[in-house]
């Protein structure tokens, strides 16, 4: 066999194996998000936030406090104002409490109240306790790659697994390349008209990770009013167990 042959089939190889690397290392839209998760929620987190209400007559704030372990288990305590204090809201798997401190009663609020609006906000109970999986109960794609307020962003489209507990129809996220941070969502309701969006501002330091300090929800229908989450402070990867996440200590976390 002539030097010729034995290059090329050589550089062949080399093509092939190329070609493997870079199809193997390619990232899903599935392994998108498994990262987005990892990196805005980590395996466990405690933040301190203010939730300012903005409406065309009024403006309202309710502080708290948030507890996560996982998609699983997560603890709200609100810290204000005055008549609000006490408050919490318990995700133990697949069940949502409410404790109210005011009458000291403890409720399991059912899977029809997920899509009502939270505290009088443009959030949902669902969002706050985040009964729904990112990962599991949508089918994920990549529809395109763009710019996103100055950064690289991949644009990935979720719909709704049949029979899962989801009032949208479709939901796009626009992810950061680079820091794997949400930058926007678009959520669409079962008539794929946009329903609100979600605006992820004030990017940087934050938690030993790039993060956003402000969540801003537009209702696409009462462009006029909005939900802002403001952050004060989060810490990534506490030590949380289970056992923190029950209704005894609903009442006690402060």
């Amino acid at each position: 066999m002539n030097h010729s042959k034995l290059f090329a089939i050589a550089f062949s190889a080399f093509l092939i194996e190329i070609g493997f690397f870079q199809f193997s290392s390619a990232q899903t839209a599935g392994d998108i998000i498994e990262r987005m998760e990892e990196v805005m929620h980590g395996e466990s987190s405690i933040a301190e936030m203010t939730m300012t209400i903005e409406r065309p007559r009024y403006t309202r704030d309710v502080s708290m406090k948030a507890w996560s372990l996982g998609e699983n288990y997560s603890l709200i305590l609100l810290t204000a104002p005055a008549r609000d204090q006490g408050t919490t809201y318990l995700k133990r798997q697949n069940e949502i409490w409410n404790y109210v401190p005011n009458i000291d009663r403890t409720i399991n609020m059912p899977p029809s109240m997920m899509s009502q609006s939270w505290m009088g906000s443009d959030f949902t109970n669902d969002d706050l306790v985040r009964e729904s999986s990112t990962v599991d109960d949508y089918e994920h794609r990549i529809l395109q790659e763009e710019e996103y307020n100055g950064r690289n962003a991949w644009v990935l489209e979720l719909i709704p697994k049949p029979d899962t507990p989801i009032v949208y129809g479709k939901v796009l996220i626009w992810v950061d390349k680079e820091h794997y941070i949400q930058l926007k969502v678009e959520n669409y309701d079962q008539r794929d008209e946009l329903a609100n969006t979600i605006e992820f501002l004030d990017i940087g330091e934050m938690g030993g990770r790039v993060f956003p300090a402000r969540m801003v929800m537009t209702p696409a229908d009462k462009p006029d009013q909005r939900t802002i989450m403001n952050y004060q402070s989060i810490e990534f990867d506490v030590d949380l167990s289970e056992s923190f996440f029950t209704q005894q200590n609903m009442r006690r976390v402060r």
